[in-house]
């Protein structure tokens, strides 16, 4: 019997598939390994049953992938959930835009939720909705701990494969508990002595939310590797450039030293922010020196 299906996770070999007569433990065949394949949380697949009684069975074909990512290791994304707490561990946005700009890389729509806004004064909040207004991304504000924005997090998930990621600490798993209604999920506690979170989730895994809601449990992470893409280019993914770069003196401006810099203008105007420039300074350098892209 073979049944459609969907990886939930990969464990030590094995795959857990869920499908329409429930969720199957598989092997996958050998042919991926021979092609290099690896399946990862988030593939559609084929699967052949072997075992009706424990329920196990065999991936047999991995469907094509409409996209997938390395870092967390997932694939047919439709949106990204970036999540970052308000405080306890401290927000590092420059971070949080590496993400930003690996998901417009990929071409996956990003939504950046401020956890525990709790802790947040209203101050804060409205700095945060300065620095991001002008990054074609949707901002959400929430509290695991009193369901603030729970309600607006799930009108946002709904019927989407959503793929969440952010640095330890963040509350990643207890906002999924709360979409769960239940601790489904192992939740940490913030170290003091060093505030950063402990880790608590320590492979990728595809929950389902609702009807034809996914969305996916990862590690969190506290570095990111940028996508290989021309300095040159760098500007095509930060969209609050993209209304100035194309009156700049140079045809080719990299928005840091030329003369006559729209962008650079749209900085001092306070039209950009300047928290998202600086970071997209500082990632062009990093590609610059990385001279092989």
């Amino acid at each position: 019997m073979a049944y459609r299906g969907k990886i939930l996770k990969g464990i030590a070999g094995f795959y857990y598939v869920y499908t329409e007569a429930g969720v199957f433990q598989c092997r996958a065949r050998g042919l991926f390994r021979k092609e290099a394949k690896k399946p990862l949380a988030g593939d559609d697949v084929m699967m052949e049953v072997t075992d009706t009684e424990d329920v196990e069975g065999n991936v047999t074909e991995i469907l094509p992938r409409k996209n997938c990512l390395i870092r967390p290791p997932v694939a047919n994304i439709d949106q990204a959930l970036v999540i970052f707490a308000s405080h306890q561990p401290e927000p590092v946005f420059g971070l949080l835009d590496r993400f930003l700009l690996m998901m417009r890389y990929h071409g996956i729509p990003s939504c950046i939720c401020i956890n525990k806004d709790d802790l947040l004064e209203e101050r804060e909040e409205k700095e945060i909705r300065r620095i991001y207004r002008g990054a074609d991304c949707r901002l959400l504000f929430t509290s695991a701990k009193e369901k603030n924005g729970i309600g607006e997090l799930r009108e946002y998930l709904a019927g989407k494969t959503t793929t969440v990621a952010g640095p330890s600490g963040a509350g990643k798993s207890s906002l999924i508990n709360c979409l769960l209604g239940s601790e489904r999920l192992e939740t940490g506690e913030i170290s003091r002595k060093v505030e950063r979170g402990k880790q608590t989730t320590r492979h990728t895994e595809l929950i389902p939310v609702g009807e034809g809601t996914f969305i996916f449990d990862s590690p969190g992470f506290s570095s990111l590797e940028l996508p290989k893409i021309p300095k040159e280019e760098l500007g095509l993914y930060f969209p609050e450039f993209t209304p100035y770069g194309g009156d700049c003196y140079y045809n080719v401006c990299s928005h840091l030293h030329e003369p006559d810099c729209r962008v650079r203008e749209a900085v001092g105007q306070q039209e950009i922010s300047r928290e998202r420039y600086e970071s997209y300074g500082s990632i062009y350098e990093e590609l610059k020196a990385k001279k092989s892209y």
